[in-house]
């Protein structure tokens, strides 16, 4: 095989690789797997605390570790760390063991994120394809949508059997990622520079990131809000149809057709972002985000579950449009790091926010939590999108 197929192999590659990874067939039941286990919804919220913050952790070091020894070496350090967290997981029945067992999956994860847009980037730019950047990276996006949504329903049949054995099945499925990362290439890229300590490298590269470039600066955090207010919305989602009193046997299948809409969206995304241009993309992004909120606070009856859609959309076309536009600013040699950046700031704005927003949600009502991350969402969205015109940003 030459060169050049095997750089084109790559992407059907990554494709692959993000379809195993968000295959995840105890997602429909996974907090009912817990309570089985004795755990407390306190608890269970605290596991997931915990592994945002080992993300955060690990996220811009393993980025570093990417761009230091490459893309290829941090998919398959990723591979394996998340495969053996579920692994453990299938073997897991206290509230400490599945601690142990997000942990190795947050290192996976730190070691997969910003490595895989980075290589695939590397790889277009040695094809001399970098302009299908945002069409493959849609295309990625809607993988792991189609694959997390199949999963969700296959999940959810494999439950009657026992709520262990899509964990079980989960285990199998991520022991895939494994040889599929070991047979990518590396593409010819430019090498960071021995010299200086690594502690000192990340540094110098975050700050590069959050200060020292205005476009990456003002890119990365206005992505991050966008993404944190569709993540955001996933905490609600149950929450609103038992508001709303959405038979509990709809709750599966409403979560796959979610995940399904997102993959459509994210394939479409390059062409909406060529039809819209990007001024009135970016702009759009976060005032759809924020409407969504608004209104969802107002009606609290089953048919505006419809605007879970606008959630979606913005989260399909987020991913594909922002990395590119990033990647257009930022050299090969720091492009993972950079995107670690990116996703570490999302994680923090989300642990902020998050449980601001349960705490409302719990203490008054849904309603109050909707309009509040409505109100945040769109305040900060606005005054982003400020700095974004003032440094002619937008229509660049």
């Amino acid at each position: 095989m030459t060169d050049q197929n095997k750089l084109v192999a790559n992407i059907w590659k990554l494709y692959a690789i993000q379809s195993c990874r968000w295959f995840l067939l105890l997602m429909p039941i996974v907090v009912l797997f817990f309570r089985e286990n004795g755990l407390s919804l306190e608890q269970v919220f605290i596991v997931h605390a915990w592994y945002s913050a080992c993300v955060i952790l690990f996220e811009v070091p393993s980025g570093y570790f990417a761009d230091r020894l490459g893309r290829r070496r941090s998919l398959l350090f990723g591979s394996v760390f998340v495969s053996l967290g579920f692994a453990a997981y299938a073997f897991s029945y206290t509230f400490y063991e599945f601690l142990a067992a997000e942990f190795f999956i947050a290192v996976g994860a730190g070691f997969i994120s910003g490595s895989d847009s980075a290589l695939l980037y590397d790889s277009l730019i040695q094809l001399n394809r970098q302009e299908e950047y945002q069409k493959i990276a849609g295309r990625l996006t809607s993988m792991s949508s189609f694959s997390e949504g199949v999963a969700g329903i296959l999940g959810g049949f494999m439950a009657v059997i026992s709520l262990r054995t899509p964990v079980i099945w989960q285990a199998w499925v991520m022991l895939l990622m494994i040889p599929l990362a070991w047979s990518l290439v590396e593409p010819k890229r430019e090498l960071l520079e021995k010299g200086e300590s690594s502690f000192r490298a990340i540094l110098k590269i975050v700050r590069y990131s959050l200060h020292g470039h205005k476009e990456v600066k003002w890119l990365i955090l206005y992505s991050s809000l966008v993404g944190t207010s569709t993540l955001t919305i996933v905490w609600f989602v149950q929450p609103f149809m038992e508001l709303v009193n959405v038979p509990l046997a709809w709750f599966g299948i409403s979560w796959a057709v979610l995940q399904f809409a997102v993959g459509v969206f994210a394939i479409l995304a390059h062409r909406i972002e060529t039809w819209l241009g990007r001024k009135v993309s970016l702009v759009s992004l976060i005032l759809i985000s924020s409407a969504g909120y608004l209104l969802l606070s107002q009606l609290e009856v089953i048919w505006a579950g419809v605007l879970f859609f606008l959630f979606y959309l913005v989260r399909g076309i987020n991913g594909p449009v922002l990395n590119d536009y990033i990647n257009r600013c930022v050299e090969s040699n720091i492009r993972a790091t950079v995107l670690s950046v990116k996703s570490l700031i999302g994680r923090l704005m989300f642990m902020i926010l998050g449980p601001l927003a349960g705490w409302v949600a719990d203490v008054y009502s849904l309603g109050a939590a909707l309009l509040l991350c409505g109100v945040i969402f769109l305040v900060f969205g606005i005054t982003f999108l400020f700095f974004l015109q003032r440094h002619q940003i937008l229509s660049r």
